[in-house]
């Protein structure tokens, strides 16, 4: 069984947030998402309308390949650089509220749960998800990439 290790990461997130957007009830952008930037190295928000859930996918994806994982580490990997004009950029965290949002959206419809101390890892539920969604997204890409099908 494929999963998400499996299939290309941009067009597994593009599947999975487009999922999570029409079956996950408990995941919806707050009043504040089309106004927040994610990180202080950014000068603008998203320009992408459904950017929460492409980054809810993304975080899925990164829980399933790492975790458990911390809200911190995840700032990390979703930071960048900091442009400061004439001077040397420097690497900025990206912004924690968003990340945290999510994993409680995430947590409220069974898909996450909280390790004390350790961080966040996939429930059995949320694995099966991830898992059902490479499967499709790898028989999807053998039809129009037969040599695939050998892996």
């Amino acid at each position: 069984m494929p999963t998400p290790y499996d299939v290309p990461a941009q067009t597994f997130i593009e599947k999975l947030a487009q999922y999570i957007r029409d079956n996950i009830d408990q995941v919806s952008p707050p009043p504040w998402a089309p106004f927040v930037k994610t990180g202080v190295f950014t000068s603008r928000q998203p320009q992408d309308p459904n950017w929460w859930y492409t980054r809810c996918a993304s975080l899925m994806r990164k829980t399933y390949l790492i975790g458990p994982i911390g809200i911190e580490r995840l700032r990390g990997q979703y930071g960048g650089r900091k442009d400061r004009g004439v001077r040397k950029e420097h690497v900025r965290k990206g912004a924690g509220s968003n990340i945290r949002k999510l994993f409680q959206q995430l947590e409220a419809a069974g898909l996450v749960e909280n390790l004390k101390g350790r961080g966040r890892v996939l429930t059995s539920e949320g694995r099966r998800l991830l898992d059902t969604i490479a499967t499709e997204l790898k028989k999807e890409l053998e039809k129009s990439i037969p040599e695939l099908a050998k892996y």
